[in-house]
Formats: structure tokens, C-alpha cells, sequence
């Protein structure tokens, strides 16, 4: 991955806001673009370019690794009808990053047009790239199109998870109005190793029935993928014996590890899936899980 060349004072370059966007009046179209490479045994977010709604707060390396921990911001607080959001991430080659959110992904009720969020995550030669957002919560009657892609060289590790609140509810609110679609596609050499859509509307059977949702209002997916140790979702069950909760399932494929989540809780989730990547870090990768600070605010 080519980088072009620039100063230390130019790391941040932000586009015009007198960009023409065919949308709604009222809404934002936001662009986030980071590009991080390994340099001096740290991983340095070396350029930056934003526009609109979405930036980033200053990274740091609490890791004895060098990995840069960066915090993705979206200071409106809540995805409304019309507006579009994309992040793209370059890792180079070693690079070393783990990506969070302050706060929950809110997308709010539509009534003429959609949403749209886009992740574009470009993973050089061995670097790792870890993305553990915040949870996706779906007001009802929201209309959202949730897109994750991530594209990684031979040797390239990318840990992510998505977790999906349908409504709201500790307000007693449930997703019975609106719909959402949400893809992921993880790429290896250009070849897929990982790909899987979402299509639902408020209130379908699908998510009453016993073999899907069961009429539960939380669920998430997280995956892990490079090289992995043999026995590496064993490892996981092993650990998580006895506090698995309501359903929580652990399966690996030759390079992917996945772990599923469905229940009544989204604290329950992030505790597990929590655990699921310490132990799998561990093993794959000879590290502890390092937990973002403002996971604990």
C-alpha cells in the first residue's frame, strides 16, 4: 500500500464544506479517512482527511506493541433520515491499530428515505487491524443500510464485531416498523473468506421465529480472521463454560473464528464477546486483550 508523502503539520486534512451532496436538506454526508503506518516500533496515524460529522480523537499506544488505539467520533450522536457516513482505514505494512466508538450507533426513525453507514478497512501485509464499535441501536421505525468491507494482504489478522439492538428496550420499545440491512465481506488476496447479509423489516416472523431471532432483541457477530491456532474456538468454549448466557455459539472455519450472541442484554453481549477476544488474542496472537479506557467511562 502506496502512502503519499506528507508533513507532520499537514496530518490533518479536512475537505471543503461547500460540497455539493444530493441529499435531503437537512442531513450530513460525513467522510472519514485514516491511513496508519509502523514507524520506530509504534503504530503512527501518519495522515488524516474528514469531512462533514465524523473525526477522530488523538490516538495513543498504551500497548507494549505499538498497536494505536483510535476512538471514531460522530458528534451528532445519531444517524437521522438521508444522512450517509463512510470510514475508510489503511493499515501499511505491520501496522497495528484497534478502532472504537465513545457511544452506541443510533439510527433514528425515517419516513421518506433511508440511511446509510459504510466501513472500508484495507489491511496490509502483517498488520492487524481490531474494530470493536460501540452497539448499533435501531429505533423503531429506522430505515439503515449497515456496510462493513475489510480487504487484508495473505498474512493480515482483522477482528471485528457488529452488535445490533432492535428498538429500545429499557423504554419498552421494539423494532416493529422500519428495516435494516446489514453485510459484512472480509477479503484475503481478493478472495472471500467471509461474507454475510442481514435483510429484516420491523416486526417480520423472522424476528419472532424460534429458529431466527426468537423474539429477542439483541444479537451480534464477532469474527476473527488470520492465523488462528487449531483449536482456537475450543479455547473459547473452554473459558466461557458456565457464562455463556442466553445463546452464544463459537465456530471456526480454516482461517475465520466466530462467535454469536442472542439475547436480552447488551451488556451481557460486550462482556462476552469481551472475553471471546482475550482468549483468542491470547492465543493467536501471544497477547492479552488491552480494553479501550473508555469502555470503563
Amino acid at each position: 500500500m502506496h502512502v503519499p508523502p506528507i508533513a507532520e503539520e499537514q496530518l490533518d486534512e479536512v475537505a471543503s464544506a461547500t460540497r455539493h451532496v444530493d441529499a435531503l436538506p437537512s442531513s450530513w454526508q460525513g467522510e472519514l479517512e485514516l491511513w496508519l503506518e509502523s514507524r520506530n516500533g509504534k503504530t503512527r496515524l501518519i495522515r488524516r482527511r474528514h469531512f462533514g460529522p465524523l473525526i477522530v480523537q488523538q490516538p495513543f499506544n498504551p500497548e507494549a506493541d505499538g498497536t494505536c488505539h483510535i476512538y471514531l467520533l460522530h458528534p451528532p450522536g445519531g444517524i437521522a433520515e438521508g444522512d450517509k457516513l463512510e470510514t475508510k482505514i489503511h493499515l501499511g505494512q505491520g501496522a497495528r491499530t484497534l478502532l472504537t466508538t465513545p457511544g452506541a450507533t443510533k439510527f433514528y426513525r425515517c419516513q421518506q428515505g433511508g440511511s446509510e453507514q459504510r466501513i472500508l478497512i484495507d489491511v496490509g501485509g502483517a498488520a492487524v487491524c481490531e474494530f470493536f464499535p460501540q452497539e448499533t441501536i435501531l429505533f423503531d421505525g429506522a430505515d439503515a443500510m449497515v456496510e462493513t468491507r475489510v480487504c487484508l494482504a495473505a498474512d493480515a489478522t482483522y477482528v471485528g464485531w457488529d452488535l445490533v439492538c432492535l428498538g429500545r428496550p429499557a423504554a419498552q420499545e421494539r423494532f416493529t416498523s422500519g428495516r435494516v440491512s446489514l453485510r459484512t465481506e472480509v477479503l484475503c488476496e481478493g478472495k472471500p473468506v467471509w461474507f454475510e447479509r442481514l435483510g429484516l423489516s420491523g416486526g417480520s416472523p423472522l424476528s419472532r421465529s424460534r429458529y431466527a431471532l426468537a423474539d429477542q432483541p439483541i444479537f451480534g457477530t464477532m469474527i476473527y480472521v488470520g492465523q488462528t491456532v487449531e483449536n482456537a474456538a475450543d479455547r473459547v468454549r473452554d473459558a466461557l463454560e458456565g457464562h455463556a448466557g442466553d445463546v452464544f455459539s463459537v465456530s471456526q472455519l480454516e482461517k475465520v473464528v466466530v462467535c454469536r450472541y442472542l439475547g436480552p442484554r447488551i451488556s451481557q453481549a460486550r462482556t462476552l464477546f469481551a472475553r471471546a477476544w482475550d482468549v483468542l488474542r491470547t492465543a493467536c496472537q501471544g497477547k492479552p486483550a488491552s480494553p479501550p479506557r473508555i469502555w470503563a467511562t
